[in-house]
């Protein structure tokens, strides 16, 4: 017997009592499993996201909303940054005391152009605390997935503790497969050749997170 063979037994075993014609919406799949391990506070749930943020190597700020204009402006400056691509809902406040040429997100823009910017900032659709995950939707505040692939510098804000959730279950009753979702943890980073570690291979070499509270 191939593995096939073996593959599609089982699957026929687990759809022996399923009518032949019944679809998706006809035969719902119990989930039953747990949607997070505890129930913990708001505080406890941003803290466990940052920890697991910087274990993956992004480097995590905590702010109060007030004071995210001049740490944007503090974290590009100390970048080196000159250009900073920015998606078209991007809050025009956030970037009110950078000193830098604020690029819009434009489909018309080529992969050269993306890569002459020094940077991007975006916001994000949800933050998954357990797996230190940024996922982005395309959303007015993120803009097309490539704005956030091409420059080596992507600062990502977070708003806490609304767009935090403790797990992935959590994170998905949130997002909708329609949407093109890009999933973060971390900067880009493969080791695939001889195990040797090798970031910006296919995104950002550099996350920066923001945590941001009211």
């Amino acid at each position: 017997m191939s593995s096939r063979d073996v593959v599609l037994a089982r699957v026929r075993r687990a759809l022996a009592d399923v009518p032949r014609a019944a679809g998706p919406e006809e035969t719902p799949v119990p989930r039953d499993y747990l949607r997070a391990h505890g129930d913990q506070p708001a505080a406890d749930t941003a803290r466990l996201l940052a920890e697991n943020l910087a274990d993956y190597r992004a480097v995590v700020h905590d702010i109060h909303a007030a004071g995210l204009p001049a740490l944007l402006a503090h974290l590009l400056g100390e970048r080196g940054s000159r250009s900073v691509v920015v998606p078209a809902g991007l809050p025009a406040e956030w970037l009110a005391e950078c000193d830098v040429e604020v690029v819009p997100d434009a489909p018309e823009a080529t992969p050269d152009e993306l890569d002459a910017i020094d940077s991007v900032v975006t916001g994000c659709a949800v933050a998954i605390a357990e797996t230190g995950t940024i996922v982005l939707d395309a959303g007015p505040d993120q803009g097309s997935r490539r704005i956030t692939l091409v420059p080596d510098h992507h600062i990502c804000v977070v708003r806490v503790p609304e767009q935090v959730v403790a797990s992935v279950p959590q994170a998905l009753e949130r997002l909708s497969p329609r949407r093109p979702l890009t999933w973060i943890s971390g900067p880009s980073a493969t080791s695939d050749i001889e195990l040797d570690r090798v970031e910006g291979v296919h995104g950002p070499r550099t996350l920066e997170v923001v945590l941001m509270t009211p």
